[in-house]
């Protein structure tokens, strides 16, 4: 994939949840750190959190995902083309999130995990100053 492919993609998922990410966690792969990604997650506020060279304790969570698509998808399938593959992929990725409970979160699918966890609201970088707003007033 090249870094304008990663562009397009990143675009259209925030598009689909509302909007950008507050931060987001990557590795130092190519893609990545390519201008155009660094440049679209500027435009849109984002920030980015680089994970260490050679340090993928890092990004535990993603390292064990990756891991668990390439063992019980990517090494069980031959793909034909494309459009296969990513209909596989969507099917595979169904069942993961909707019918096999992970230990990680309490024996519950990621879906329904989800739907128990509060919307992420990052924390103001310059909160306002307390001395300046209407609690002080009252």
């Amino acid at each position: 994939m090249t870094a304008e492919d990663i562009r397009i993609i990143l675009a259209e998922v925030a598009a689909g949840r509302g909007g950008p990410p507050c931060r987001m966690r990557s590795d130092n792969g190519p893609e990545f750190a390519a201008l155009v990604v660094r440049s679209w997650l500027e435009e849109t506020g984002s920030g980015t959190m680089y994970v260490a060279p050679g340090s993928p304790w890092q990004n535990g969570y993603a390292e064990s995902f990756h891991s668990k698509v390439r063992d019980e998808f990517l090494n069980r399938e031959d793909f034909e083309s494309e459009p296969p593959a990513r209909a596989l992929g969507g099917l595979w990725k169904e069942e993961s999130h909707t019918e096999r409970p992970h230990s990680s979160l309490g024996s519950k699918t990621p879906a329904e995990f989800s739907a128990t966890c509060m919307r992420y609201v990052p924390i103001e970088e310059n909160p306002p100053d307390p001395s300046s707003t209407e609690l002080t007033k009252r």
